[in-house]
């Protein structure tokens, strides 16, 4: 068991993330055991710590983290489509030994970034979900795997007149990965025929397992679609797979955004992937106006690194450039994309804000770097300014995935720039 406490800080409480100078912010175990809030707080004048809910990646692909940049100058379907493109001919070179090096040196890199958890998208059938669970019980990391096929069952003959059932190795395959994943996610919905998906789907949902899709990254995938069945692919990832989300949505039109609005569904957003493979960056504006609920991403470890800071800051100024004015949106709605809008299917452990009794996931922000010490808006400066450097410490459960090396523990008490003492206890 841990504990600990911080005095006189700053804490974004509650679901709305609402900034509170906290005379003591304190966790026992793995839950936040006290806030003691003093008044409603926006601006500094002389810095101060500053806690934020643990951050979630909501869609990367860490296992192609051993090649940072090596899909430059490749396109989509040369960097990422199975079974030739340069991402899968990586994979199968490589032993799982160094690549289970490289997904922990990756994990513990997310944890500096102020990451506690991801949703990874994992190729390699049950070797990549096994080797990436290795990593995660590693580092503490939360990594929720999406598992897919190590190979498109279906011939193009067979994917194209879109009658074949589920084959039964790729049932037993299946049976195998969600022995170990916590959830099935193909690369597209042209991966597989109809049936499939509805096979899928059912065995998912008899077993409890989370389900997710890439829809509408460019106009290919809903072409493919619409050119076999009649039908878009987000309009087939809805009404054959029912998932809980769905990924990209870059050339989402107004039609396909009421629909994934009225259906409830989650959408999650990777714009610095997009513009880096020359797709179009995803309608920020239109989703957020029309409601639908907000994930970010950063995607593949070969286009981005997995910092989620460099993701806020870039979605922000994208949406206001969008919106067309310098007052939309609220960067609150953009933090609540990797904290607060993490749906409650995905289980209380992941509520994603911070409050007395809720579970000890948070980050702690230096707040008195010349930088960020004389903030005019906090929740702006968060999500514009912060960068990997100004983490002090994340916490998961009440354990710290990362201590700064100017958050350091002596004789039970934390110092952190020589300003503000912080009890820390075991």
């Amino acid at each position: 068991m841990t504990s600990g406490e911080l005095n006189n800080c700053i804490v974004l409480l509650g679901p709305k993330l609402q900034p509170w100078r906290c005379r003591r912010f304190s966790w026992s175990g793995d839950t936040i055991s006290e806030v003691d809030r003093i008044s409603r707080v926006e601006t500094l004048d002389i810095g101060s710590l500053v806690v934020i809910p643990g951050l979630y990646n909501a869609h990367t692909h860490v296992g192609d983290s051993c090649w940072p940049d090596g899909a430059t100058g490749l396109t989509l379907e040369q960097g990422f489509f199975r079974p030739d493109g340069f991402k899968y001919r990586e994979l199968a070179k490589i032993s799982p030994e160094q690549q289970l090096e490289h997904l922990v040196a990756h994990l513990r890199y997310m944890a500096r970034t102020g990451t506690v958890g991801h949703f990874d998208f994992r190729e390699q059938g049950v070797l990549g979900a096994e080797l990436l669970r290795r990593a995660a019980t590693a580092t503490g990391v939360d990594s929720v795997i999406l598992s897919q096929f190590d190979r498109v069952p279906f011939s193009e003959a067979e994917l194209g007149a879109n009658v074949a059932p589920l084959p039964e190795s790729a049932l037993c395959e299946l049976e195998a990965m969600l022995g170990v994943a916590d959830g099935f996610s193909e690369s597209t919905i042209n991966d597989l025929t109809d049936s499939a998906w509805v096979k899928i789907r059912k065995i998912t949902e008899e077993k409890g397992k989370f389900r997710a899709i890439h829809c509408l990254e460019n106009e290919g995938y809903r072409n493919v679609s619409a050119r076999r069945t009649g039908r878009g692919d987000l309009t087939r990832a809805l009404e054959l797979f029912a998932p809980h989300l769905v990924i990209h949505l870059t050339v989402a039109d107004d039609d396909e955004i009421a629909l994934l609005a009225r259906a409830g569904t989650t959408g999650v957003l990777n714009p610095r992937a997009n513009a880096n493979l020359g797709l179009p960056l995803p309608p920020v504006q239109r989703l957020l106006e029309s409601g639908v609920n907000l994930l970010l991403g950063t995607d593949n470890g070969l286009l981005n690194s997995p910092n989620m800071f460099a993701e806020l800051d870039y979605t922000y100024k994208i949406a206001k450039s969008q919106f067309g004015d310098a007052v939309r949106p609220d960067p609150l709605s953009i933090l609540r994309m990797a904290t607060s809008n993490l749906p409650s299917c995905f289980g209380t452990e992941r509520c994603g804000f911070i409050d007395k009794d809720l579970p000890a996931n948070f980050v702690v922000l230096n707040f008195h770097q010349p930088h960020l010490r004389a903030t005019r808006h906090i929740p702006a400066s968060i999500v514009s300014r912060v960068t990997p450097d100004d983490v002090l410490a994340t916490f998961r459960l009440g354990r710290p995935l990362y201590r700064s090396p100017n958050f350091e523990t002596s004789g039970g008490t934390t110092v952190s720039s020589g300003l503000v003492q912080v009890a820390s206890r075991s």
